[in-house]
């Protein structure tokens, strides 16, 4: 309850504060869309400009593209997006709701997961610093017992993923008495595949026209344009392509506000190499992703890998990097070794060759492909999530503050005259105009200079910078730290050196 509570509060708080709302709220809403205010359209914009630093900019072996969202139709069959890409959906008969067979059981297998947990923290409190934790997990009859159910039942799991064995998710749902969130009841329907692709047409007239799908992701884009990049950019294999773009799945049961959506962005990138050095980068670019993730500054235990129970039709290894978000540990970025899978099929289906010359190995091949792929709108759930914090202050109230990684916060700075009068705001709104330049700030007068912080606090803005009467004598301000709330007086002639020191996102990218 205590999660669902959490999760809640930052569903509201990002209504409240102008960082998402409903689509077409007005209309009553159009279900798992969401439109980004101003707030969380800067925020989305940081995280995206980030991420694109980390991959393309900061590295001279990547090079980015901007591939369109339409395509010919074939690319969808040559990348077996037609005849494969389906969910299992299993209905209940009593709430009428629709769910995926393989997140319930998944759900079901985190849940032993979370009994195991609560198993070791009570062993904790009970033995105190004598506990050995080790050892009472590899002992412990009932964690055995929880273990040994949930491996038998991971097994069948993966078993049935991979052979696509419908009625096999079906026997674990029954076998494990696992209930529908609603009623309560275990009266569910047969498992059935649903194509998750949207279909439009492109022509004068309705009849007429030839059917196109809204791209599901935005690597086939890159996987067309291969030759194309790397001849213009005269790159040599190992190199990668990366691009950022909405993406388009008609997912029946989406759920957990934008963590799972039918409008949303992906930002991806795809990394060429010779064949047989696939699972040597697949590895590399596991542990370089997890370090972008880290340089953020969340807790570490808040990040796992997780390899897939099926591997899709076009890889020989995948894997999840997976967020604690609140409601558990879920998908947030994929690194997949997609092997020559997709060049090779373009090449097939579009009877063009598609083959890279080697001049090192004399020879031409088609090259292999290590992928990293994540959510944009995931991330921007992630960093949401562990950032808002509700504070207990030493004079009895609270605060709601987002302690966003300053680079990423949406304000950079909040520019406040203490009264709106004696050259106050007009000293305030000068240094505005010189920082507005510089970094996404704010001007405010309005209302006492506590609310005003309270309301920086809420946004996340990470630095407040008050104008007072003290600085019309000496050229002063106070600086007002967003995770303290210390204050300092600095010089106004420093504010813009200070500001982009603390906010500068070049430390981070140079710990990677």
């Amino acid at each position: 309850m205590e999660q669902e509570d959490r999760f809640r509060n930052i569903i509201s708080h990002c209504k409240e504060y102008g960082f998402i709302f409903q689509s077409s709220e007005i209309y009553d809403g159009l279900s798992a869309v969401y439109d980004y205010g101003g707030y969380g359209t800067e925020l989305k914009n940081n995280i995206r400009s980030y991420w694109w630093k980390a991959m393309v900019q900061y590295r001279e072996n990547i090079v980015g593209i901007d591939s369109a969202i339409f395509m010919h139709p074939t690319i969808w069959k040559a990348s077996g997006h037609v005849d494969a890409f389906n969910d299992p959906l299993i209905d209940n008969k009593d709430s009428k709701k629709r769910y995926r067979a393989d997140t319930l059981i998944e759900d079901y297998l985190a849940k032993q997961d979370d009994k195991i947990e609560k198993e070791v923290e009570k062993a904790k409190k009970r033995f105190g610093e004598k506990f050995d934790e080790p050892l009472f997990r590899a002992t412990n009859a009932r964690i055995l017992e929880i273990k040994n159910k949930a491996d038998a039942v991971s097994e069948r799991f993966k078993k049935a993923m991979n052979e696509n064995d419908l009625a096999a998710l079906k026997g674990i749902i029954e076998d494990c008495e696992i209930v529908c969130p609603i009623s309560g009841s275990r009266n569910w329907t047969d498992v059935r595949q649903f194509n998750l692709m949207f279909s439009t047409g492109m022509g004068a007239m309705e009849e007429n026209a030839n059917t196109l799908y809204l791209r599901p992701e935005t690597a086939q884009g890159i996987f067309v344009n291969f030759l194309n990049v790397q001849k213009t950019s005269r790159m040599k294999i190992p190199f990668g392509i990366a691009q950022t773009g909405k993406a388009f799945r008609n997912e029946i049961v989406a759920r957990q506000f934008i963590f799972r959506m039918r409008e949303f962005e992906q930002m991806e990138m795809q990394f060429f190499v010779q064949p047989g050095s696939e699972l040597e980068w697949y590895n590399y670019w596991k542990e370089k992703r997890l370090a972008w993730h880290h340089t953020l500054g969340f807790p570490k235990e808040n990040y796992r890998f997780k390899d897939h129970a099926k591997l899709a039709h076009y890889a020989n290894a995948a894997c999840d990097i997976e967020f604690a978000f609140p409601f558990g540990f879920k998908e947030l970025e994929g690194i997949h070794s997609r092997t020559d899978f997709d060049l090779k099929s373009h090449e097939k289906f579009s009877g063009k060759k598609i083959q890279y010359f080697d001049p090192e190995l004399n020879s031409s091949y088609i090259p292999y492909v290590v992928e990293t792929s994540i959510g944009l709108d995931r991330m921007f759930l992630a960093v949401i999530s562990q950032s808002l914090v509700n504070e207990k202050l030493d004079d009895g109230t609270d605060r709601d503050v987002l302690k966003f990684p300053p680079f990423l916060a949406p304000v950079k700075a909040a520019i406040l005259p203490l009264v709106k009068k004696d050259g106050l705001p007009e000293m305030a709104m000068e240094i505005f105009h010189r920082l507005k330049f510089m970094v996404y700030c704010q001007y405010d007068e309005k209302d006492s200079i506590g609310k005003r912080y309270r309301r920086q606090d809420a946004i996340g803005t990470p630095w407040c910078i008050t104008v007072d009467h003290q600085s019309l004598q000496d050229k002063t301000v106070t600086v007002r730290d967003r995770d303290t709330m210390k204050q300092e007086r600095v010089a106004i002639a420093e504010i813009e050196r200070i500001v982009m020191e603390k906010v500068d996102v070049i430390p981070a990218l140079k710990r990677l």
